[in-house]
């Protein structure tokens, strides 16, 4: 990865100049290459390469409206950096903000930084496959270096979410996703406690042990607590992650082809938490958190669930099965219960939940279900926005609650042919009772090729816009 750092650079291998097109000749180079530079931007070219300099310069032109889609078109301007960093196997950037607008600057940051992440655990060709790039160093003309050291947190809970995504589950059984949990914690500073299976068994957690019936490792459920002494809130925010480590579908078997093949980011909802937490607790946020990670795999092996089983949720909800591959709000009920010990100011959940929610939106946004106090969702629907985390929000009316009813249990876990993202979501907001928020991340949790920043694999999507969310609307 490559870090973002506050403090003033000596020198570096790369200089990036963000200037305004009327201003570039205020940065000292030759009438020769002002001229140059300014054909370039009437070009439209994003980064114009200097001519005849001692160091490799960029200068590019910032203009246009400082909107979310201007700050991600900064973003983007950072990953261009960082392959050029790379290309020219160069170690530092320097960033020297001409404008008053310090943002642009910290996007083209963030850009930089989380385009640099590789996930090179098991490659034998690592030392040779290592990208060069190592430091970036962001000097505004106001600042004092707070806001880089902010976002440094942001972009290491982000890139903690995916190596936790891109581990197979031969290294993260629900026992190792625990104990990286704790180590997130001992780091970061939040505390951290894993209930085993006997204190799951005692809790009667029975969505989360009729889910591991099938495998051969236990389950955990993870509570993470950062609770400062200046926090503002005095009921706490909680966030709850699924956390299916591996998910053939158990019983019902995934059918199709590939259908396998992303199935250890299931437990990219968990990972999210983790990385909000690790972003949360090392800015010190003034806010009181909790997180909750209820964890297993999900296989057909040993004593697993069957289609029609009958299992009994930790509140006494029982529920008929009719699909082993509908797993993650069984697990997620189970959290969603514990949270209620907590008198939450707020509950958001997180989960690769549903094929219905790809269908619906594709994998460019996540899914939005609430019952919530409608400011509070459209502050987080806009923090998502902000960061280019896009959500979009469906209804959730009482029709869709209809569907997940059985004939002989109380609920039933599979609903209608149609709108599966939000009949799964009324299955969970049964076991609330509090205001509470869902997102289905089954969308853009993990991607076959890299989006900008995004890079392939596990994206880490949820740590930047819960972040922001939880910062902008309980720290001020």
């Amino acid at each position: 990865m490559a870090k973002v750092i506050s403090k003033k650079a000596k020198s570096a291998d790369v200089v990036l100049h963000i200037v305004a097109t009327k201003d570039v000749k205020k940065l000292g180079l030759s009438k020769e290459n002002v001229t140059y530079v300014q054909s370039e931007f009437l070009a439209k070219r994003n980064f114009v390469l200097v001519p005849s300099t001692q160091e490799l310069v960029y200068v590019q032109c910032a203009g246009g409206d400082w909107n979310a889609k201007g700050k991600e078109a900064a973003r983007k301007w950072g990953v261009e950096i960082q392959q050029a960093v790379n290309k020219w196997k160069k170690k530092t950037l320097l960033i020297v903000n001409h404008t008053a607008n310090n943002e642009i600057a910290y996007c083209v940051a963030e850009g930089a930084a989380l385009s640099n992440y590789q996930f090179l655990k098991y490659r034998k060709d690592k030392k040779e496959k290592q990208n060069s790039f190592e430091s970036i160093f962001v000097q505004n003309e106001t600042g004092d270096g707070q806001d880089l050291s902010e976002l440094m947190g942001v972009v290491e809970g982000t890139e903690l979410a995916r190596t936790l995504i891109n581990e197979p589950v031969s290294f993260l059984n629900a026992v190792q996703f625990a104990k990286e949990m704790q180590q997130a914690g001992k780091q970061a500073g939040f505390k951290t406690q894993v209930l085993n299976k006997k204190q799951i068994q005692a809790l009667k957690m029975g969505g989360l042990l009729g889910v591991n019936q099938g495998s051969v490792d236990e389950p955990t459920f993870t509570i993470m607590e950062y609770k400062p002494k200046n926090a503002k809130n005095k009921k706490p925010v909680v966030l709850v992650g699924k956390g299916v480590v591996f998910d053939t579908g158990g019983l019902s078997l995934k059918p199709t082809p590939g259908s396998m093949d992303e199935m250890k980011c299931d437990m990219a909802g968990g990972a999210a938490v983790v990385g909000a937490m690790t972003a949360v607790a090392s800015n010190k946020l003034p806010v009181w958190v909790v997180g909750l990670v209820p964890a297993t795999d999900n296989r057909p092996g040993g004593d697993a669930l069957a289609p029609q089983d009958i299992i009994t949720i930790s509140d006494g909800t029982t529920v008929e099965v009719l699909n082993t591959d509908a797993e993650g709000r069984l697990i997620l009920a189970d959290a969603l219960v514990y949270a209620k010990k907590y008198n939450p100011e707020l509950v958001i959940d997180l989960a690769t939940l549903t094929g219905a929610a790809i269908r619906a939106i594709g994998t460019y946004a996540s899914a939005v279900m609430a019952n919530a106090n409608q400011e509070v969702v459209d502050k987080l629907l806009n923090s998502g926005m902000d960061v280019w985390e896009r959500m979009i929000q469906f209804p959730m009316w009482d029709e869709y609650g209809e569907e997940m009813k059985s004939d002989i249990a109380d609920l039933k876990n599979l609903g209608g042919a149609f709108a599966g993202q939000i009949s799964a979501a009324k299955f969970l907001e049964h076991f609330t009772n509090y205001p509470w928020i869902h997102i289905d991340i089954a969308g853009p949790a993990y991607q076959n090729a890299a989006q900008a920043y995004r890079t392939k694999g596990g994206v880490g999507v949820g740590v930047r816009s819960l972040y922001h969310f939880i910062k902008n609307t309980y720290a001020k």
